[in-house]
């Protein structure tokens, strides 16, 4: 590839990708736990909750894409494995089939966690003056913060 020149360091693109990298891992495992409870989900609320979880699983899928398309267009390769999404994220992964009102639980904090991963995602690519970073982060962070919201009401 040559070399890019956008107006932003290589150590900058460099310290940016490694947030979003994380960013894309947190999104990875919140869109793998959310598919899971879409398809496990049982009880009174299963036309409403499997409906929504797939509402949200679908939105993480284009967003993955997208932070994943950021860290190449910084000139770093974006993490795609199992192993590499483990090591990165920040939401630990639940074993077995929780109870419906057990997964909306789960979720809310899996999404207040990206919010926090967004936070900290922030600050270097603002520092940066790296706006396309700092906007996608910031569209990903009302997203779940909203979610987490509605999330939370449902308790």
């Amino acid at each position: 590839m040559t070399d890019i020149d956008i107006g932003i360091s290589s150590s900058d693109r460099a310290r940016v990708a490694e947030g979003l990298k994380r960013l894309l891992a947190d999104s990875y495992t919140l869109y793998l736990q959310t598919h899971n409870f879409h398809w496990n989900v049982t009880g009174p609320q299963f036309r409403e909750l499997h409906l929504m979880f797939e509402e949200h699983y679908t939105e993480l899928a284009t967003a993955v894409d997208d932070i994943a398309e950021r860290i190449r267009t910084l000139g770093e390769v974006a993490p795609g494995t199992y192993k590499a999404f483990a090591e990165l994220s920040s939401i630990q992964e639940v074993d077995g089939v929780p109870a419906a009102t057990d997964m909306i639980e789960i979720l809310n904090r899996g999404h207040e966690q990206v919010v926090k991963t967004c936070r900290n995602a922030l600050g270097p690519a603002q520092e940066a003056d790296d706006e396309s970073s700092a906007a996608l982060i910031s569209d990903r962070m009302r997203i779940h913060e909203k979610t987490a919201w509605m999330l939370r009401a449902m308790r």
